[in-house]
């Protein structure tokens, strides 16, 4: 008997891998390219192409107009924008809050960083939430998460913009994080919902980018408005108004893009195209008619959170993010302290207007990464399917992040020599700077490469990395140890993030392998 030739073995192999992406399975490997396969011709001839010719369509797309991978390219594209507004609300209405304390503790007899107590309660409530919402919008649907979330958190932001009791405003902030970080977490699932594997790293790249620069969008437009108004109300009811603005745009164009690929065509729900159709998929009503069979069980969901957190490369992965992101939030949200102190008590002295100004460096440092990339994660991707015949695997995404760390362990030293030194600045324009860019391309880079991992369980993916990167706030540290002490430490944390990275690009597979799919 004739001996399988290894060139069959290979088609077999790759054949069992499109059977696995097509069933939404885990595998250690995708097939990206038929055309670099260089297989026999016909071999794959009933697979869905991208327009390219040659670009295998992951998962492969059904013959229902109501997928919403067969969605037109504007649909996709509107639907993208609401879920990165939505999301951006979470981390804009928390860094809102951070110029106010200087306001509110004159307002309410209390020292800034007692007043800072409320955004530091915020920050862990947008952690918290998102563990919350993944099991929500599994059980329940993306799109009434979407509408319900934003709803209660802009009543929330209501109660903050008109209260006069700091009590009050304290546990209505914690409720305004818990609500609004919904779509930090379940925006990564409607982003795999909607758009095939190869499309990943850029549309998340667009998602992390509006809500990485939320966080200083925020401060940046707080600030003005308190130079100029010299009130902090008006700073809340911005937030309030963007969260209207949200609700109108969740109403007139959001749709439910969970849709269960195991459910054959023709017993698909169907899902009215009418307003009132669509509307009841927004509240939720669609949802609770057709769960039986379709959504998965309350307890299940708690199960996949649980089984997904156990994931060999999951923890990790949640170190990694935590050790270089979280010094993000800490710079952010301690940036009124460490700027507006005194000339004479060793701080720079700044006024609203000026640290404004300063929060030009943070969002151009996330606009320039995301530029970058927005073309690099896609090179390195085509890159290795190039050179490995087609196929792909996760790890090829962790390059980027030893460029991001070549940014991000000089930014943080830089700030703090200049801080501790009290140097011009600049040092901390250029610093911040590169720090935020580096944290700009390590974020997509590591949220992708988990989307990668573990594709069908995205809503997960997303919550556990999102509570990874909650982070606490500076200045008591700087003030005790020295800031080039603090900092330094802080970017040897980063570099020693960077051998995790390593550990994975070398074990990960194996990793993954053993640990097997998300049931």
């Amino acid at each position: 008997m004739a001996q399988p030739k290894p060139h069959d073995d290979h088609i077999e192999e790759t054949r069992a891998h499109i059977h696995d992406q097509e069933l939404g399975h885990e595998t250690d490997v995708v097939f990206l390219d038929a055309g670099a396969a260089h297989l026999e011709k016909g071999e794959y001839g009933n697979l869905k192409l991208a327009k390219d010719g040659h670009t295998v369509l992951v998962p492969q797309p059904t013959d229902d107009p109501n997928d919403p991978l067969n969605w037109s390219w504007g649909r996709k594209h509107a639907m993208l924008a609401i879920v990165s507004f939505t999301a951006f609300l979470g981390d804009y209405g928390s860094g809102s809050g951070i110029p106010l304390i200087v306001l509110q503790g004159k307002e309410w007899g209390l020292t800034p960083a007692h007043v800072n107590e409320a955004g530091n309660l915020n920050v862990l409530m947008l952690g918290i939430g998102g563990l919350f919402w993944i099991v929500v919008s599994s059980w329940w649907g993306r799109a009434p998460v979407m509408f319900w979330s934003t709803l209660s958190g802009t009543l929330f932001t209501l109660a903050c913009a008109v209260t006069n009791s700091f009590p009050v405003f304290y546990g209505f902030r914690a409720l305004m994080g818990l609500t609004l970080t919904a779509y930090q977490v379940v925006g990564l699932a409607c982003v795999k919902d909607m758009f095939y594997f190869h499309e990943h790293a850029r549309k998340i790249g667009i998602w992390v980018a509006l809500f990485i620069s939320s966080p200083y969008l925020g401060p940046f437009f707080a600030n003005f408005i308190i130079a100029g108004l010299g009130d902090w109300r008006p700073v809340m009811w911005l937030v309030f108004g963007m969260g209207c603005a949200a609700m109108l745009l969740i109403v007139l164009i959001c749709d439910e893009t969970y849709y269960e690929r195991s459910v054959p065509t023709a017993q698909q729900p169907p899902r009215p195209a009418t307003f009132a159709g669509r509307l009841s998929r927004i509240v939720g009503i669609w949802q609770i008619q057709n769960h039986k069979g379709y959504f998965k069980s309350l307890g299940h969901c708690c199960g996949r959170l649980l089984s997904t957190f156990l994931k060999p490369i999951i923890v990790p992965t949640m170190f990694y993010y935590a050790m270089s992101f979280m010094w993000a939030v800490g710079i952010n949200i301690t940036s009124t302290i460490l700027l507006e102190t005194p000339v004479e008590a060793g701080g720079y002295g700044f006024d609203a207007r000026a640290v404004g100004f300063l929060y030009f460096t943070p969002l151009v440092a996330v606009a320039l990464g995301e530029g970058f990339g927005h073309f690099f994660n896609d090179w390195i991707a085509n890159r290795y399917v190039r050179k490995h015949d087609g196929i792909f695997k996760p790890e090829a995404r962790l390059v980027t992040n030893y460029i991001a760390a070549a940014f991000m362990i000089p930014g943080l030293i830089i700030v703090g020599q200049t801080l501790e030194k009290h140097l011009s600045y600049a040092g901390i324009i250029m610093g911040w700077g590169m720090y935020v860019f580096g944290v700009m391309l390590a974020s997509v880079a590591i949220t992708a490469y988990a989307l990668d991992s573990y594709g069908n369980a995205s809503s997960e993916v997303s919550g556990l990395l999102n509570f990874a990167r909650v982070g606490y706030f500076q200045e008591p540290w700087g003030a005790k140890s020295g800031f080039g002490l603090s900092f330094g430490i802080q970017a040897i944390i980063v570099a020693v993030a960077v051998g995790i990275v390593a550990l994975l690009q070398l074990f990960g597979g194996r990793m993954r392998a053993k640990g097997g799919p998300v049931a």
